[in-house]
């Protein structure tokens, strides 16, 4: 007789850290990771308040939510250790937080530029100097930062964000190589446009300062793309699950792109 048990998902035994996993990217980034099976340990500076939770909570999951700022090292000790009392270890980290306020940089605030990067960029390293020591001694792990094309091709009005992201891009080349003889792989994915309510309103602030429609704005975003269209977040998703597994293993130290052929 056929044995009928139903094989153990693809991430089962595997913790999974997502900043900014409370909307957007990173909350389909969670519920893909809670869906395969992973203990989910999600992050944002609200995340607690966050309408998208029922989603996960629904999904059965062993979900744990924190509130944290990645800009303070205080707030991001307290959420790794966290975690780790709760679920034991962290297997995987995904650094998808990010803010992209614009600004040229003519009349650029220091203020503002130093605020970006210690997002962006600081928190990344952040929690990457936090999670990636034991990985390194357990032989295992996977480090997924979230990018952007932005990173090489460059706009206008966001300097501090492409900056920072170019950043990231580099980082997660020096990780990979820090990692590479340990079972640890670190990648950068990035996307071009993708349609997430943060998006939504960097849309509508470029319209209101180049005084068009924000509907006409985001139409002709569409229509330079060869798709005809923007990147979905469950896309980004999808990818980082494949970077979780071990069919993922030869793959690290890599910038994948997701921007259905075109450029930022």
């Amino acid at each position: 007789m056929a044995d009928k048990t139903t094989p153990p998902l693809p991430l089962h035994d595997r913790v999974a850290m997502v900043t900014g996993g409370a909307s957007g990217i990173g909350h389909a980034v969670a519920l893909a990771l809670a869906n395969a099976g992973a203990k989910v340990v999600i992050g944002s500076r609200s995340a607690t308040r966050s309408p998208s939770l029922a989603e996960l909570r629904t999904c059965g999951k062993s979900i744990l939510v924190l509130d944290v700022d990645i800009c303070s090292t205080a707030q991001v000790e307290a959420f790794y250790r966290t975690a780790v009392e709760t679920f034991g270890r962290i297997d995987i980290l995904v650094n998808s937080a990010g803010i992209f306020p614009e600004h040229p940089i003519c009349g650029h605030s220091d203020e503002l530029w130093h605020h970006v990067l210690d997002t962006n960029l600081n928190g990344v390293y952040r929690t990457i100097k936090r999670c990636l020591p034991d990985m390194m001694h357990r032989k295992w792990g996977r480090i997924i930062n979230i990018a952007s094309t932005a990173a090489s091709v460059g706009a206008a009005t966001y300097p501090a964000y492409c900056a920072s992201k170019a950043a990231v891009v580099a980082l997660t080349r020096c990780v990979a190589l820090e990692g590479a003889a340990h079972g640890v792989t670190c990648n950068a994915i990035s996307p071009g446009w993708v349609e997430t309510d943060a998006a939504k309103r960097a849309i509508e602030q470029a319209a209101r300062s180049e005084e068009c429609d924000p509907t006409a704005y985001l139409d002709e975003i569409k229509q330079t793309n060869p798709q005809k269209r923007m990147i979905q977040p469950v896309e980004i998703a999808n990818l980082v699950l494949f970077l979780c597994q071990e069919a993922s293993m030869g793959m690290t130290m890599q910038d994948l792109t997701i921007s259905a052929g075109s450029l930022w």
